[in-house]
């Protein structure tokens, strides 16, 4: 049984998400990419002696190397330190797709299938679209006027308008109704 509050909602306890396996490496040996980094730093230091040359400017030669070192150096420690690539959803594993949306999206389409089929089932409106709506309610009344619905009823009452503060007081068990949950909206906005 779910107490209703924002993680039923949410979806959070549904689609945790699971880090794909990484790729396996095979460790091989570093000498052809050291050759690599040999030719790259040489044609480089080519490039940069010949421009500076033809500019008029002399710079010694170990110099340059020791720059271009140092600089594919610290490359190679940035590249090492990078965040891991970000964690893809259970079902996208299984499907095999790529991440096509960020989690924020994800998310509000699993509110919006809630408040879709909270329209035809009262009992999951009153189970998890009415405890989230108190909830919300009570921390907008705490950040903007420091109150909640327990801690003084009149006032909250008074801010709330009289058809959020029944809903929320009484909420029964009939379906949930669009303009019901736009008025409830709207009250929350002018709090």
């Amino acid at each position: 049984m779910s107490d209703g509050g924002l993680d039923d909602l949410f979806g959070a306890a549904r689609e945790p998400a699971v880090e794909a396996p990484a790729p396996v490496e095979k460790p091989g040996s570093p000498i052809p990419r050291l050759v690599g980094e040999g030719v790259l730093i040489a044609l480089t230091t080519v490039v940069l002696v010949a421009g500076l040359r033809a500019g008029g400017v002399r710079v010694p030669l170990l110099l340059i190397i020791a720059a271009l070192i140092g600089l594919r150096v610290v490359i190679y420690a940035a590249a090492q330190v990078a965040p891991p690539p970000a964690p893809r959803l259970r079902s996208q594993i299984k499907t095999g797709t790529a991440p096509a949306t960020d989690a924020l999206r994800a998310t509000v389409r699993r509110w919006e299938r809630n408040l879709d089929r909270a329209h035809s089932d009262p009992e999951l409106y009153a189970r998890n679209v009415l405890p989230v709506l108190a909830e919300l309610t009570d921390e907008r009344l705490r950040l903007r006027h420091g109150i909640t619905r327990a801690s003084d009823p009149r006032r909250a009452r008074e801010l709330l308008g009289e058809e959020l503060w029944s809903e929320l007081a009484n909420p029964g068990r009939r379906g949930l109704r669009t303009r019901d949950i736009e008025t409830f909206v709207n009250a929350l906005e002018r709090l």
